[in-house]
């Protein structure tokens, strides 16, 4: 190949992760925004000011203000409102790599919440909370759901896209107000506001960072909602925006806190970084937060709390017109203070759930599905040579959301696209491949009823007989979990009160109540351990039947009541005699949204439900021509799957239109051109603990994993084929030609990645730079470029704390995936050798180059990031510094909580090398109290690794060698 050699210059701008073709830059409000801004500010009592901050913002009637609020949800459509377009969800709509389509659905939302604004329902805004950015580093994140890539680049140009449409293009006339949550690093659900993720810096300013920064600084999105983690041992709730998020543009932005978070702060709350509410609250909007989202509709507590710190000095007056002017400013540009509602005002509710946004809904469902694996041909089916088919699977018939959907205005499921598609000239079997069930107690021969179904009849033992009452469907979900549904009425069993009903269309609700674990016991009978989201019932969580009525109840493992379980109905006998009996088989599988993985809870393995697993070797043992839908919301163990099943095809929960799109790409009137956006791996071994953020110490993504997957990130079969011809180097960019070399027309994504030979720092083993979707006809050929700067080059140099593109050689890599590279050339850069360190300038003890035993703190409340020694001879490497003719002595900076003496010890070439001098570090009684030791070194000499080897309870900001 070729090489073609890119001259040497500086960085001018810092390197970001963005929409190519975006906006070029920022620009300043418009004057007559600004005017109104001004107006209003000036006429506001404190009062009124201080109402503003509020996420129920009350109107004010004497300024001609209506009341306002911040947060609609509208994650893949207008959420808890009533019915509207249900998109796909969020990792769905990525999967169609596709950011003109991806912007035309934000626009559709944007109208559908616009269409509500003449009514104003209660909960409705024109803030809208979406889109999440949160990178799916971890699959078993359970809000993998809501997000859309373990890559930023990836996730930076699908957000811009969802953002712009939901913003209208202008961001002087608003459609929406959308804003990116939730910043920062928020991918664990376990005790999420007690957990601190560790950024080094590397991690944040290469890979966290960009995910939240291309929509704001292509000004798409008007702010960020911030999450409730910690970072760095400091709450993102108080987080210093200024520094960070407001530099990106220099429009205004409002920024809210999630749900409730300020009241996680104080003492009596789960974090406890402030003593009182006043102190968290004052912080809040010294960060640079502008609306608290608290306390629900109830704005005196925020409102008692600022008033408070500026009695106490906390606060200025100024500083609430900061937050209150970031406030007008949004609310005037998206026509609040109108008359007429500005250029948007017209929208009304025709435009929910119209024609036109079901065909997009269609469309985008479609684009949204991957063909996983299609051996030897198995799909398109031929309808025409079909006679009768078999869709089974508790998926087959049905649909379900999450919990940020919307509501279904109408549901094609799975079955009903098919049969449809199908129609008169060929049958059509299903079943869901449940049992359906009764359980009998052991000891008195009563059956558990339903009671007829209706919305008072709580469970009991009270028959004697299985009749329809006694009847129930038993899904099982994995992990032991299953729901019962009841026949007599179709209802999902839950817990209501501390007794139990058959009264919910599906599980639902922020605490999970439809969840049950059977237990089985040594005599062959099972206890039902009651497996809800609360948390509050201590030991007893097993079903009972009350001594008086028999009514169901909970009690203690104890008193739990012991069925047998007898099955009426075996599902997968039924299953496999639809399939035995069918052309081909298509069973539908996979996770219902609120047991699985969500909000508050993530997963803990990775591959399908037991039973479910069970029915798929079933049905393919049945009819080896057998097709596998899994619907789901994230990266799937299918190992076994992928090594039998002839197709396997992937969705995520679509939304009203799942059924259609999935029949239009099984009988291919669209050829699937989605592509996952997720390393799918092999096994939950493969992961390190979810609370490690490090992707590069720790080798997660595709950039750093080094094992072998089951689908590489960017992965998606077609109908057709695809030959890439020789990458050629252009001025900013990188031409390659495309032809489809199949009989039938389909789309490509074409992905570029680049891959820096030599480093001083470990490098990614690829790194998706661009991409393009490009539609062939049978044997056309198209010449595609795709965008590559030399600043994308570049990452963060710890030892100066800036952006650098090294001299190097770095491979150009264009394919169908990170694992289908089809051609390749390379590319040498005159750029920087980075130069020793230099540890006689004062250095951060974040800027190390490897660890080990420390965890990232903070070194104030305010800001500033330390290193804190979770053990005895945690150590830190500063990798290739120059000691000249010798370093004489160190300086640091540290500070020690506990009681007693610590150390740092300098230590050259290893951890455990040579010894080159220690310092004792006294308790300073706070682990933000920082005192400056000294201590004479010896033999540090020339360039050499350099090691800080520091006591348990120590932590240190910042040191020099001199």
């Amino acid at each position: 190949m070729k090489r073609r050699t890119v001259l040497a210059a500086p960085l001018a701008v810092p390197f970001a992760t963005a929409l190519a073709g975006a906006v070029a830059g920022p620009a300043a409000a418009a004057p007559a925004t600004a005017g109104k801004v001004r107006e209003l500010l000036g006429k506001l009592t404190l009062d009124e000011k201080i109402s503003l901050l509020h996420q129920w913002q009350p109107a004010i009637p004497r300024l001609g203000m209506k009341a306002f609020r911040t947060g609609t949800e509208a994650l893949h459509g207008l959420a808890w409102l009533g019915p509207a377009t249900v998109f796909p969800q969020a990792v769905g709509l990525a999967s169609t790599w596709d950011p003109e389509l991806i912007r035309k659905v934000g626009e559709a939302v944007g109208d559908e919440v616009r269409g509500l604004q003449h009514e104003r329902p209660d909960g409705w805004g024109l803030n809208v909370w979406a889109p999440v950015v949160n990178l799916l580093r971890d699959p078993r994140w359970g809000r993998n759901e809501e997000g859309y890539s373990e890559d930023p680049y990836l996730t930076g140009v699908i957000s811009t896209a969802y953002a712009g449409g939901l913003t209208g293009g202008d961001p002087d006339n608003l459609k929406t107000a959308p804003l990116v949550k939730h910043y920062l690093a928020n991918n664990n659900e376990v005790r999420r506001d007690q957990t601190s993720s560790d950024l080094r810096p590397r991690v944040f300013k290469e890979y966290e960072e960009p995910a939240y920064r291309a929509a704001i600084s292509a000004d798409a999105a008007c702010g960020v909602m911030t999450a409730y983690n910690l970072v760095n041992g400091r709450p993102c709730t108080v987080t210093d925006l200024n520094s960070s998020v407001r530099t990106w543009t220099d429009r205004t932005l409002l920024n809210v806190t999630d749900a409730w978070a300020p009241n996680n702060l104080p003492a009596n709350g789960s974090q406890k970084y402030f003593d009182t509410l006043a102190e968290a609250d004052a912080a809040i909007l010294k960060a640079g937060l502008d609306s608290f989202t608290t306390d629900d509709t109830n704005g005196e507590p925020t409102a008692a709390a600022v008033k408070e710190a500026l009695a106490q000095g906390l606060l200025t007056e100024g500083d609430i017109d900061t937050a209150v002017r970031h406030i007008l400013d949004i609310r005037a540009r998206l026509g609040d203070f109108d008359a007429d509602g500005g250029p948007y005002g017209h929208l009304d509710k025709s435009v929910i759930d119209s024609p036109a946004h079901r065909r997009l809904a269609r469309r985008t469902a479609a684009e949204a599905v991957v063909l996983l694996k299609n051996d030897r041909g198995a799909l398109p089916l031929d309808a025409g040579k079909l006679r009768k088919v078999a869709v089974v699977g508790p998926l087959a018939d049905t649909l379900y959301t999450d919990w940020y959907s919307g509501e279904l205005p109408y549901e094609i499921t799975p079955l009903k696209g098919i049969t449809d598609r199908l129609g008169a000239g060929a049958e059509v079997t299903t079943g869901e491949g449940v049992d359906r069930i009764a359980l009998k107690n052991a000891a008195t021969g009563r059956y558990v009823t339903a009671g007829g179904g209706g919305a008072d009849a709580a469970l009991a033992e009270d028959a004697t007989a299985a009749g329809e009452n006694e009847q129930f469907d038993l899904f099982g979900w994995g992990e032991g979990v299953v729901t019962l549904r009841a026949v007599v009425n179709g209802k999902v069993v839950g817990q209501r009160d501390g007794q139990f009903y058959a009264d919910q269309d599906q599980p639902n609700g922020w605490f999970v109540s439809q969840l049950f674990r059977p237990e089985e016991q040594d005599d062959g009978t099972v206890v039902l351990r009651y497996a809800g989201y609360e948390d509050w019932f201590g030991d007893a969580v097993y079903l009972r039947a009350r001594d008086e009525d028999g009514v169901l109840v909970l009690g203690t493992a104890a008193e739990a009541s012991r069925y047998t379980l007898e099955t009426l109905r075996d599902g997968v006998e039924e299953a496999v005699a639809a399939a035995r009996a069918a052309d081909t088989a298509i069973v539908v599988v996979g996770s219902m949204p609120f047991i699985n993985a969500r909000e508050t809870d993530d997963r803990e393995e990775m591959g399908l439900g037991e039973t479910q697993s069970a029915l798929v070797r079933a049905v393919l043992a049945a009819n080896p021509k057998t097709v596998v839908v899994v619907e789901n919301s994230y990266p799937t163990t299918l190992t076994w799957e992928q090594e039998h099943v002839p197709a396997l095809v992937w969705t995520t929960h679509a939304g009203q239109e799942t059924g259609r799109a999935l029949a239009d790409v099984l009988f291919g009137d669209v050829n699937p051109a989605g592509r996952l956006t997720q390393t799918w791996y092999r096994s939950v071994d493969d992961l390190p603990s979810i609370l490690e953020y490090d992707n590069i110490k720790y080798e997660r993504t595709y950039q750093y994993f080094t094992g072998e997957v089951l689908y590489p990130f960017g992965h998606g079969l077609s109908y057709t084929t695809f030959r890439y011809g020789r990458p050629r180097l252009l001025r900013g960019g990188v031409a390659v030609s495309v032809t489809n070399t199949g009989r039938r027309e389909g789309a490509e994504v074409v992905q570029l990645y680049t891959r820096q030979r030599s480093s001083r720092v470990k490098q990614p083993l690829k790194k998706l730079q661009a991409f393009t979707k490009v539609s062939l006809k049978p044997g056309e050929t198209r010449t595609v470029t795709l965008p590559l700067t030399r600043r994308a080059l570049a990452h963060w140099d710890v030892t100066r704390e800036r952006w650098v593109v090294e001299r190097s050689t770095y491979d150009v890599l264009v394919g169908a995936s990170s694992g289908d590279i089809r051609g390749r050339t390379k590319l040498t850069v005159a750029g920087e050798t980075v130069p020793p360190r230099n540890l006689r300038r004062t250095t951060r003890a974040e800027n190390f180059d490897d660890y080990a035993g420390v965890r990232l703190v903070d070194e104030s409340k305010p800001r500033g990031t330390a290193v804190g020694a979770e053990s005895a001879g945690a150590w830190l490497l500063f990798a290739d510094a120059d000691l000249h003719r010798g370093a004489r002595r160190l300086t640091a900076r540290v500070a020690k909580e506990s009681p007693g003496a610590g150390t740092v010890e300098v230590r050259l070439g290893a951890p455990d090398g040579r010894l080159a001098g220690t310092v004792q570090v006294d308790s300073t009684g706070s682990r933000y109290a920082y005192t400056e030791v000294r201590a004479g070194l010896k033999g540090a000499f020339h360039r050499q690794d350099v090691y800080l080897v520091l006591s348990e309870g120590l932590r240190l900001a910042d040191f020099s060698l001199r």
